[in-house]
């Protein structure tokens, strides 16, 4: 039989058969805060081997600040809806003002999440399957959570890791400088503090250029500004 099938060429894998839908590659433009938003959820180890809990962030890729953050024991759609709705609420966020981008997680693709999106007039954005460099800004984050000295192999409860997560969140938003930013803290940018940093770091290096020329063989220094856009994949100009 076999042999009648391959003179037929009738004998391959069925995957052969299959149509995979044509995704198109997200583009997305952020000229200041709460333009653009990215969110995901990553797993962090629970007690034992088994227990896991979800760790839920929304980030703004411009400001790079956290608006947004849970830890649940189980991962869903209404839990998002809650998360992000709030978060909408607190920024006060309007109508076509706001995309959200998100990989193609099941919370992600939620219909109670999808109808919370309709309401508040918040545009949606999705990966690609199988591309992970569509999220760039939710995985560094996750890397920079994760390589940190402090950050335990596991949390000894779901209160343990609500403890944890309060404190870096904190001091990611309010401490750390982000070389993305020039150097400013996500708070600073958000807040639209980063020209008046950018102005008071001026006045130093004007200060130190004046009593030392010799030692800036380059010429007067310059404080750097945060970049003017930031983008997921960067759209081509029409």
């Amino acid at each position: 039989m076999y042999r009648i099938l391959r003179a037929e060429k009738q004998v391959r894998q069925r995957r052969h058969d299959r149509k995979h839908p044509v995704y198109t590659k997200p583009e997305l433009l952020a000229t200041g805060p709460n333009q653009v938003w990215s969110w995901d959820i990553t797993k962090v180890k629970g007690p034992k081997s088994w227990i896991f809990y979800d760790l839920y962030v929304v980030i703004d890729i411009f400001s790079r600040c956290i608006v947004a953050w849970c830890i649940t024991e189980y991962e869903s759609g209404e839990q998002a809806r809650a998360l992000i709705g709030t978060a909408c609420a607190r920024e006060g966020i309007e109508r076509n003002q706001l995309m959200v981008h998100s990989d193609r997680g099941r919370a992600m693709r939620s219909k109670c999440l999808a109808n919370l999106y309709g309401e508040l007039g918040v545009g949606s954005s999705f990966n690609r399957p199988h591309v992970s460099n569509d999220n760039p800004y939710s995985e560094s984050h996750f890397k920079t959570l994760k390589y940190r000295p402090d950050y335990p192999a596991r949390f000894g409860s779901i209160e343990d890791a609500q403890t944890h997560m309060q404190t870096f969140f904190e001091w990611y938003n309010t401490e750390h400088r982000h070389s993305g930013i020039a150097m400013m803290t996500p708070s600073e940018v958000h807040t639209g503090k980063a020209e008046e940093v950018r102005k008071k770091r001026q006045t130093v290096l004007d200060a130190a250029y004046a009593a030392h020329p010799e030692r800036f063989v380059k010429g007067a220094p310059q404080a750097r500004g945060v970049p003017e856009e930031v983008w997921i994949n960067k759209p081509v100009a029409a």
